[in-house]
């Protein structure tokens, strides 16, 4: 047997102790699996950018023909859960106070006469600051309804010249589908979740266990060790990932539009950038539940430095420098290519190379800590 058997041979060894580590506690593999399903499918179902079901005050001090014909419009979006009928300016303020209403809608006395003139119409919109996201979204709905109604009394097409709105076609989600958006970047979020998990315990479970001291008296070299170490995970995060892809195109209906060689080949550097990460953290603990805060220390920023919640063109310029070291955020620009609009090898290779500097740090990193701490 020459040396490259021999190496092999140990750290094929290496690896079953590592995996067999991961799932011999039935719980264990319950948690590897389980938990990334529901945490894709709970985002999917609560992390929507969508403001729906919203209920909506009516001040209308009109009572004409074109008020109602506003609140029949109002009444039949999708978006809107009810519509409550106020009395007063007063019954208005304590309806939004109490959140019974997220905006209200104030019809006054000359809004048919105004319609029917061919006068501007003015209704105003009082939304609840408090929700700005969910009122700036709401605003624009009642805007473009507005609109609508406007071009309707006129006998108009709302998209007709003259009639004050805009034509707005959206790139590769043209129905605004939340889905198409979020579950893309769920893969990025859960896969880090998942790998970080896994490697985050692998050496502080050694050494609080104690069988940390039987592996520096090991016949193991320190690349074979580490190796050991990084397969579990890898396999946990490409099983995880595989399981994603089927999931969000077949449950729920998000084609992959781009390569799926494209897809694996930046999951795999993506996960050796995570792994690096985790078994720094683990190899700085000295306990699993260290491991444990310190995998949370670094998921929390790493989700909101992605994009996936904020744009980071957003961020103050001392933050997108820091952002450039994560990860996550290449992975999110990576999967929504992907699955929106087929974006071809060379780009996703342009966010790959980041990928992989990141992974040659984070190792190093890790190889030294693993080193010091064998010493």
């Amino acid at each position: 047997m020459n040396k490259w058997q021999a190496s092999f041979t140990r750290c094929w060894a290496m690896i079953v102790k590592e995996m067999w580590a991961v799932l011999r506690d039935p719980r264990a593999r319950l948690i590897l699996v389980v938990p990334p399903i529901l945490q894709l499918v709970l985002f999917a179902s609560a992390a929507t950018l969508e403001v729906t079901n919203v209920d909506i005050g009516i001040l209308d001090h009109d009572n004409g023909p074109a008020a109602r014909e506003f609140i029949q419009q109002l009444a039949g979006a999708r978006n809107i859960h009810a519509l409550v009928p106020l009395a007063s300016e007063d019954d208005l303020a304590h309806a939004i106070d109490r959140r019974r209403v997220l905006c209200a809608i104030v019809l006054g006395p000359q809004f048919s006469r105004d319609a029917a003139a061919h006068r501007t119409a003015t209704a105003l919109a009082i939304c609840d600051g408090r929700r700005s996201n969910s009122a700036q979204i709401m605003g624009g709905y009642l805007a473009q309804i507005a609109t609508n109604t406007g071009a309707a009394l006129r006998g108009l097409p709302p998209d007709a010249p003259g009639n004050g709105g805009t034509i707005t076609r959206h790139m590769f989600n043209p129905n605004l589908d939340f889905l198409h958006f979020v579950l893309p970047a769920l893969v990025a979020t859960v896969a880090s979740i998942s790998a970080l998990s896994v490697s985050g315990q692998s050496v502080a479970r050694e050494r609080e266990l104690g069988s940390f001291d039987q592996l520096m008296v090991a016949p193991l070299r320190l690349p074979e060790i580490l190796i050991g170490k990084m397969t579990p995970p890898l396999l946990v995060g490409l099983f995880n990932a595989t399981l994603y892809l089927v999931v969000i195109t077949q449950l729920f209906g998000v084609p992959l539009t781009g390569s799926v060689f494209a897809y694996y080949f930046a999951t795999l550097f993506y996960l050796t950038a995570n792994i690096g990460i985790g078994i720094t953290l683990s190899s700085v603990a000295q306990t699993q539940q260290q491991a444990f805060l310190g995998v949370f220390l670094v998921t929390v920023p790493m989700s909101l430095l992605s994009g996936f919640s904020a744009p980071v063109d957003n961020m103050p310029h001392w933050l997108q420098i820091v952002a450039l070291a994560d990860p996550q955020m290449y992975m999110v620009d990576v999967m929504e290519g992907l699955f929106l609009k087929a974006m071809p090898f060379a780009a996703v290779l342009a966010n790959v190379w980041p990928l992989m500097a990141i992974s040659a740090v984070t190792l190093t990193v890790a190889t030294l800590l693993f080193r010091s701490r064998m010493e």
